[in-house]
């Protein structure tokens, strides 16, 4: 595979790092520096997916937090932590760049996986054990306090990691050249390959200890694999091409935003727009001019020469901006109808991690004589669908179909998106079925857990995986491909975004039944210690239709946005790419 060195990648090195020789350039980047990044992100994931994995039956066990704080606790830590990527990409195109970002985004996620494994070794943090389920000391204030500090350090260190690291893998190879794209999709598939070994050793062996042999022991294995994977990160940091901060793309969308308000009396008639070649030149491919939302235009606009200096750049970019970034603005707005269906989908992922870790906590736990199943381990059901999916689509359907015509049938962006969304309905209608059925089974027994196996819940576990395989994977591609490699970092910061919002509206949306369900003197729908006392299966018939809205938005309006066409690919380039894949849609 090589290093991945090549001319115009030394070249653009070299204006980042002015200092080095010539030979020690081209020893910088591409598989050397990759097995250091590759090494990183395994020790990190590990770290990360062993407190998410287990952090529900955590806090309801250990806190004694009822359903309805459970939920709000994590649904609010799971979206702040993916909102801080907007932050973590914008100081790391500005300010610190790729490296240093991720560098203080480890130590941060550092400190609070410390703060989180003290909470687990030092009784005091916490509220007393509980004796009767029903009747549990809530935790004081200062505890939640301690608690809540750990969860914040590890929130803003995602938002330090989530943005940049796949960002910074590409950083190492040049992607203008045939070999360069090549070697950048064999690192995505060794990357998903480490994010997937690291994801069953967390849900199996560090989950099963968390809740079955030590907490404390649970919760610092992952600390002690971040700090491994720090060493690791800064061990091979002279092997890195580190690309310098250029400016974000998050500010000029806002200058572009109030240089249009500025100039909203303007008319583009008689004026021209302010378009250098020296700005696409730097950052890639020229956008051309689109005539969507032309009120953006008039940022473009130049009204006066006066706005311009003797080098012919801006005076105020806050005043006049190029086409260039107005362009990529239009981008992002154009992506958003796609963009908020796929939030839809996500709603459901999300729900499967808290309420659905609830369920199993009052379920029988025991396979066999005496073998108890962590609650955590649901999770792994979602991701063996997930890899079973990819496995068969790559390995089988795209292999036998392009054997068969000739040329490798895809599945259009479109219809995977849409098979999520019906996936999504799917998943609330099962876990509303077995819900009713736990339920019913507990109550007739008199018991907190059901007598029903906890093996009941796998399928909605596994349409969970599978709304991340079709509506995720979909939508992820969706917004790296339509955007240019400039605004690399922005793609996966907007991924993120939809899925913080997910995470916001879930909160949103069960407080709000837990509150008009309990005014009616009836059982609430959800939100109380016991679920055998709620009816929470109503709340899964709720999330379908709320699916099938989302259906019907996405078929009627938002798929017309929707292109499987990348974007700066010239015609040649299409028509090869046509030649060897077509896309299909039903």
């Amino acid at each position: 595979m090589g290093d991945g060195s090549s001319s115009s990648l030394v070249e653009q090195n070299s204006q980042f790092s002015p200092h080095l020789s010539s030979s020690s350039r081209k020893a910088r980047g591409g598989w050397r520096a990759i097995k250091y990044i590759l090494g990183n992100e395994t020790f990190e994931k590990l770290a990360s997916m062993s407190l998410i994995a287990n952090m529900t039956y955590y806090l309801k066990t250990k806190y004694n937090m009822d359903g309805i704080l459970v939920v709000n606790v994590m649904t609010i830590w799971s979206g702040c932590s993916n909102i801080t990527s907007i932050a973590g990409a914008l100081v790391s195109d500005t300010f610190l760049g790729r490296f240093l970002t991720l560098l203080f985004g480890s130590i941060s996620s550092l400190m609070g996986m410390a703060i989180m494994t003290l909470t687990a070794t030092v009784p005091e943090l916490r509220p007393p054990t509980c004796i009767d389920k029903s009747n549990c000391i809530e935790p004081k204030s200062w505890q939640m306090g301690i608690l809540l500090a750990a969860l914040a350090f590890m929130a803003i260190g995602a938002g330090g990691i989530r943005p940049c690291n796949i960002a910074f893998g590409a950083d190492q190879f040049d992607t203008t050249t045939k070999k360069g794209r090549s070697q950048l999709e064999s690192f995505f598939n060794w990357w998903y390959f480490t994010f997937t070994f690291a994801l069953v050793i967390a849900l199996t062996g560090v989950v099963y200890i968390q809740s079955n042999i030590s907490w404390i022991i649970g919760f610092a294995i992952p600390t002690g694999c971040l700090l491994i994977s720090i060493i690791i990160f800064v061990i091979g940091h002279h092997t890195y091409i580190i690309v310098k901060p250029q400016g974000s793309v998050f500010v000029d969308m806002v200058k572009v935003i109030i240089a249009a308000i500025r100039k909203s009396s303007l008319t583009s008639s008689g004026h021209s727009f302010y378009d250098p070649d020296h700005l696409h030149a730097s950052s890639g491919p020229k956008l051309s001019r689109t005539r969507r939302f032309s009120c953006l235009d008039k940022a473009a606009i130049i009204a006066d020469q006066s706005e311009l200096d003797d080098q012919g750049k801006p005076r105020n970019g806050w005043s006049l901006c190029s086409i260039q970034q107005v362009e990529k603005l239009k981008m992002l707005i154009g992506m958003m109808p796609v963009w908020i269906a796929g939030i839809g989908c996500f709603i459901t992922m999300d729900q499967q991690g808290t309420i659905g870790i609830l369920q199993a906590i009052q379920t029988n736990k025991t396979i066999g004589s005496s073998f108890q199943v962590p609650p955590g381990w649901m999770g792994l059901s979602s991701m063996i669908a997930l890899s079973i999916w990819i496995f068969f689509y790559e390995q089988i359907w795209v292999t036998q179909t392009k054997r068969i015509t000739g040329k490798g049938k895809r599945l259009s962006m479109t219809l995977r998106i849409n098979i999520g969304i019906v996936v999504a309905i799917l998943c609330s209608l099962v876990a509303a079925a077995v819900e009713k059925k736990r339920r019913g089974a507990a109550l007739k027994q008199g018991s907190f857990e059901s007598p029903m196996s906890i093996l009941m819940l796998l399928p909605q576990f596994a349409l969970s995986g599978l709304i991340e395989a079709f509506a995720a994977v979909a939508l992820m591609e969706f917004l790296t491909t339509q955007l240019p490699e400039s605004m690399r970092t922005v793609a996966g910061a907007i991924f993120f975004v939809s899925l913080s919002i997910a995470s916001y509206l879930n909160s949103i949306l069960v407080n709000i039944v837990y509150r008009l369900t309990r005014k009616s003197g009836k059982s609430p729908w959800l939100g109380g210690r016991d679920l055998n006392k709620d009816k929470l299966e109503n709340f899964y018939y709720l999330v379908v239709g709320i699916g099938a809205l989302n259906f019907l938005y996405f078929n009627l309006f938002a798929r017309h946005f929707v292109t499987d066409a990348p974007a700066q690919k010239n015609e040649s380039e299409d028509q090869k790419n046509n030649n060897e894949e077509q896309t299909f849609e039903v």
